[in-house]
């Protein structure tokens, strides 16, 4: 029954989410593609193509992290805000599955989205003579799912004790510092302020490290690491995304409506 509940929550969630005007991202991103293979290849000759691949897999990257947070800082705020969770609560559905079906339809759009403009930036580099290193690009498809995935979890966090609005921006700050996490880090250790040494070490230690699920400039180039380093950096994403959603729903089932 558990697995009955939440894949009803996560169907009517995806369902909701594609008709949300979606699609209209994967428009510009095709839109975006054949404009930038009419410019780059006149303006950078010889390092053109490499430019293409970095902005087809950055365009990808920041589209699917922008419905990640606007759409994911919704999807509990709005049932909330709406007063609509009154009348999904009393029903035989715990909080625990309301998170975690929304969490999975929504990164199932994702699945989608990105696969999609996967499938067209690509598509359109082939047709263009553009080569590229299909298994490195799209292994680092996968990895952006999993980042875009504990984004989601981030955003439903957030919105479900704050503001959309509120929530949007301390996700977006999470987005920016987790990936620049490191070179917090590395700023730390040079400083020699012990307070903000330590005051590094705890932003590090408790934001996502999102350069660990980053490889798009590797892929560029066909350079990955190895297989122990990309189990690590998966299970870590995986296990981050967990821990997010058990502290989301803790939070949402002690709220009162």
């Amino acid at each position: 029954m558990f697995q009955t509940r939440v894949g009803t929550i996560a169907a009517n969630g995806f369902r909701e989410v594609i008709r949300d005007r979606i699609l209209y991202f994967i428009g510009f991103f095709a839109l975006l593609m054949v404009l930038a293979l009419r410019i780059f290849p006149e303006i950078s000759v010889g390092a053109g193509d490499k430019i293409l691949l970095d902005l087809s897999l950055g365009a990808i990257g920041l589209l699917g992290a922008v419905v990640a947070i606007f759409v994911g800082t919704g999807l509990i705020n709005k049932e909330i805000e709406k007063r609509t969770v009154l009348v999904l609560i009393p029903k035989p559905i715990t909080r625990a599955e309301l998170m975690i079906g929304k969490h999975l339809g929504l990164s199932a759009v994702l699945a989608v989205l990105v696969a999609v403009m996967g499938i067209i930036g690509f598509g359109l580099l082939s047709w263009s003579g553009i080569s590229y290193p299909l298994g490195a690009i799209a292994l680092s498809l996968v990895y952006l799912m999993i980042e875009l995935s504990l984004l989601v979890a981030v955003a439903l966090l957030f919105g479900v004790f704050t503001s959309s609005i509120l929530a949007t921006l301390l996700s977006f700050g999470v987005y920016l510092m987790g990936h620049f996490s490191r070179d917090l880090l590395d700023l730390g250790n040079i400083s020699d302020n012990q307070n903000i040494k330590v005051l590094t070490e705890t932003l590090y230690l408790i934001l996502p490290d999102l350069s660990r699920l980053n490889f798009r400039n590797e892929a560029v180039y066909g350079l990955l690491p190895n297989a122990t380093e990309l189990l690590s950096n998966a299970v870590y994403g995986i296990v981050y995304t967990i821990l997010l959603l058990a502290v989301a729903t803790l939070i949402f089932s002690r709220r009162q409506f």
